[in-house]
């Protein structure tokens, strides 16, 4: 079973591989290029918990502007985190930095997928990821397409979380010495293409005539998840703070280890996941309601109010006034983004 396995699936790749800016053609060998490991870390990096269709101009931006893991080293944190901005989970963004300075600081990427786990940002899946795709090393990458075949491959019936440690043993029992990085991506793109969340399409499956699950009837069951829990709602305010005849608006930087961690921001009161905001402005004034956005993060839905108001005075705290017809690049995380949008539609 193992042998045909890897065989089927290899074979299938080679005629089904996505073409995707980072990756290089089935059974192409590795470059001789040291920005290869870069291009593969950068976008394994990008991909965590996001789409393809959402990473590709992220990532043709961030090549084009630092082509070499040198290059964005030496970036600013506020250029990096401003690039970023739109792409959601943003200490991403900062363990990128993190991890690119500490690349440089050693020479380079290593290709032990022990080392790599030692580097900012990168957990198990990612680590392994890259030994094997950007440097042949037999490594058991298992994502969440990954999980979903494997669980049905072999009927592993046994609810998430729990059962990822039997997933990664039968994972390792039919990942191959050889084609490493190209056994990787296949079984990543057997799940994102043919045996999907819903509706798999296991006719057109590769490895349909060993799959437990098909041959049991209910390939769509599995991986059994555990029951979801209720998000909570939080509200929060944003202030759109003005000057100048409204031609400037204040922008402050959000603190290094909070939600949206670095980025570019409208004052607020202070919301988290974990409370409400406390609805206090940070000046006296007449303040105007303009509605509100609604944004949602991994363990909170919020509910964000905008308020606005023009004045002669400078906030408290450090921020910065910014050109409001020039907003687009201030590199607003999303839900500022929405906040800004909306201050935008109603002062006009």
């Amino acid at each position: 079973m193992t042998a045909s396995i890897s065989d089927h699936l290899l074979a299938w790749y080679d005629a089904h591989a996505r073409e995707l800016p980072w990756r290089l053609p089935p059974g192409t060998p590795l470059p001789d290029d040291p920005a290869w490991p870069y291009r593969v870390w950068l976008s394994e990096v990008m991909l965590q918990q996001t789409t393809v269709a959402a990473v590709k101009p992220y990532f043709e931006k961030f090549t084009r502007v630092w082509p070499t893991v040198e290059a964005l080293a030496a970036a600013s944190d506020e250029d990096v985190m401003a690039a970023w901005a739109g792409l959601g989970y943003y200490s991403r963004a900062r363990n990128l930095l993190k991890c690119a300075r500490e690349v440089v600081a050693r020479g380079g990427f290593p290709g032990e997928e022990a080392e790599l786990r030692k580097l900012p940002g990168l957990g198990d899946y990612t680590a392994a990821a890259i030994a094997a795709i950007a440097f042949g090393r037999r490594a058991v990458v298992v994502d969440a397409n990954v999980e979903r075949v494997v669980a049905r491959l072999f009927a592993i019936d046994d609810p998430l979380p729990g059962v990822r440690k039997a997933i990664r043993g039968a994972a390792d029992a039919i990942t191959p010495d050889a084609h490493a990085g190209d056994f990787a991506q296949a079984m990543m793109d057997l799940g994102a293409q043919t045996c999907t969340t819903r509706s798999p399409r296991c006719l057109l499956c590769p490895l349909r005539g060993d799959c437990r699950a098909l041959a049991q009837g209910q390939p769509e069951r599995l991986p059994v998840k555990p029951a979801k829990k209720a998000v909570p709602q939080r509200r929060g305010t944003a202030f759109w703070i003005t000057r100048k005849g409204g031609t400037q608006v204040w922008l402050v930087t959000r603190p290094a280890d909070g939600m949206l961690g670095g980025m570019r921001a409208l004052p607020d009161d202070g919301w988290s996941a974990q409370a409400n905001g406390s609805g206090e402005a940070p000046l006296p004034g007449q303040w105007h309601d303009l509605g509100a956005v609604r944004h949602g993060f991994t363990h909170a839905k919020l509910t964000l109010e905008v308020r606005a108001l023009e004045t002669a005075y400078i906030p408290p705290g450090e921020g910065q006034w910014w050109p409001v017809s020039d907003i687009d690049a201030a590199g607003l995380a999303t839900l500022f983004a929405k906040a800004a949008r909306l201050a935008l539609a109603a002062t006009g």
